[in-house]
């Protein structure tokens, strides 16, 4: 386990190296970025650190203020912060070359505003059924995380946080229940519900200076099911991928399908040889 203090927060990463490099090459490095309240790094650890390792790839992983192993003060939780976060901590690992990101759900979001303000330091994006931080994404956040809140309030109210806990790993399994409690612990006893949409949010000039490269894996049933297409539309160089059956959790429920867009992605960006 890696621990790093940055702004302000001590933060868990793990770092993976590439395998297999030509003599004289530089191996891109890929920032995976997870998602809100319950997730961590486990879950592009678990996928994906072997597979991009194995295909020359090197990884940083590591946990969002507020989750997993990384520091959860009490606030703030602007987006801002998150991107804060980022900066710093490449700045502290002296990575000094454009990054691939790659961001699931609220990752996704961080990555966009991250390029939007330090566009020098991204050579690509990877979004997994999210988009940039607009009127539109605070509108789906903001019911996505009330509708998370609602659905665990009546079994808490009748079971309290630890009985929700063993019903949830009685009828589902341990890893939902775990994941509850994470979230539960970030939703109680952080602003995380009050500052996340400060945003600050892009505006359509801010969005159209994103000139990195983009690609958009979308679940024909996820956060875009209403518009698929609709990054290509406002981002200059994006291109969209459906993933047919998909919903908003791509990444779990079809890593296979995500890992083999992301590393091909990352490959042709970056010249990696197959």
């Amino acid at each position: 386990m890696s621990m790093i203090e940055v702004n302000g927060i001590r933060t868990h990463y793990q770092r993976t190296a590439a395998k297999n490099v030509a003599d004289g090459t530089t191996p891109p490095l890929i920032v995976f970025v997870h998602g809100l309240a319950i997730d961590s790094l486990a879950s592009f650890y678990l996928w994906l650190a072997a597979p991009a390792a194995n295909a020359g790839m090197e990884g940083l992983f590591y946990d969002l203020r507020g989750h997993g192993r990384t520091a959860r003060p009490a606030d703030p939780y602007r987006l801002a912060d998150f991107v804060a976060d980022l900066d710093a901590l490449l700045t502290a690992l002296d990575i000094d070359v454009p990054v691939h990101l790659v961001g699931s759900s609220f990752g996704g979001t961080v990555a966009f505003s991250y390029a939007a303000e330090h566009p020098e330091r991204v050579a690509s994006i990877v979004s997994l059924d999210t988009g940039p931080a607009t009127e539109t994404w605070a509108r789906h956040t903001r019911a996505a995380l009330r509708a998370l809140v609602d659905d665990a309030a009546e079994n808490i109210s009748r079971l309290g946080v630890d009985g929700t806990f063993a019903w949830i790993a009685e009828h589902e399994d341990l890893r939902a229940a775990r994941m509850f409690k994470a979230a539960h612990g970030l939703m109680a006893g952080t602003t995380v519900l009050d500052d996340i949409f400060a945003g600050p949010l892009l505006e359509a000039g801010e969005l159209r200076d994103i000139r990195c490269p983009v690609l958009s894996i979308v679940g024909s049933d996820g956060f875009h099911r209403d518009d698929l297409t609709m990054l290509d539309r406002v981002l200059p160089r994006c291109r969209t991928e459906v993933v047919q059956g998909g919903s908003h959790f791509l990444l779990t429920g079809m890593p296979g399908t995500v890992r083999g867009l992301v590393l091909d992605w990352v490959r042709e960006r970056h010249q990696v040889p197959a």
